[in-house]
């Protein structure tokens, strides 16, 4: 993902809201979410070239999510990040416990941000700065950069998550906010080691690029009452609608 928005604890009715937008090459090849054949329980996109994910959730309503920490020189021949939320949604680790365990396996990857949360918890960590901690009540935004790091489009994200939760159960504002594809003037920009005409472009919410954009939408939602919604808007090259995939289903069995 490269811009992931969510509000915990926060609303009265829905103690995890979730808005994420993912970025990538048009080309490279994913598939949409879906319940995963060989693992039911769990609901999320596919990296078709590397495998694991980038967002999902499970039956239960285990969540995690990942955004790439933006770095010119990232090593190619590390393992893919994704295997970190498909580990963990097809696993039954508490955060905590996950997080432990993946630090200490010394295994290497390019920079990351992960959020993992099991419905009584939510957690945020990177591998750049060696940081984990549990999230209090608050709303939340990343993209190519650590946690709440103040980019024009997670500062103005968050301002319209505040205001689009207020509408729920109609998701259409929080798909909205995703939508914005405003850019930003170039003296707010982050200096992260890319050329400006790109700093420029991903300075939206909402990227669009004849070769590289915003793949895929997602509204995830979580229900007091024990139900789950989870929505996806694909798009496609010159942002034209894809396919959509909506789900609706309780936790409480």
């Amino acid at each position: 993902m490269c811009l992931i928005l969510l509000a915990w604890q926060v609303h009265p009715d829905y103690p995890l809201i979730v808005a994420a937008n993912r970025d990538e090459f048009f080309a490279r090849p994913t598939a949409q979410a879906a319940f995963w054949p060989e693992s039911p329980q769990v609901l999320a996109g596919r990296d078709l070239q590397a495998g694991g994910s980038w967002l999902g959730v499970t039956r239960s309503g285990r969540f995690a999510a990942l955004t790439n920490y933006r770095d010119p020189a990232k090593n190619q021949q590390l393992p893919s990040r994704g295997r970190l939320v498909a580990d963990f949604l097809t696993g039954k680790e508490i955060p905590e416990n996950y997080l432990a365990r993946i630090a200490a396996s010394g295994v290497r990857y390019n920079g990351y941000n992960l959020l993992l949360g099991d419905g009584q918890s939510l957690w945020w960590t990177s591998n750049v700065s060696i940081e984990k901690k549990q999230l209090s009540p608050g709303i939340y935004g990343i993209s190519n950069d650590l946690l709440d790091t103040p980019w024009p489009k997670v500062g103005a994200g968050k301002t319209a998550m505040l205001q689009a939760i207020d509408r729920l159960p109609d998701d259409g504002p929080l798909f909205d906010l995703l939508r914005n594809d405003a850019i930003h003037p170039d003296e707010h920009l982050p200096a992260t080691g890319i050329p400006q005409e790109w700093e420029r472009l991903l300075s939206a919410a909402f990227v669009k690029s004849p070769t590289y954009g915003t793949r895929s939408s997602t509204v995830f939602c979580q229900r007091r009452d024990g139900w789950l919604t989870f929505d996806e808007q694909t798009w496609l090259t010159d942002a034209q609608r894809g396919g959509r995939v909506r789900y609706r289903w309780s936790d409480l069995r």
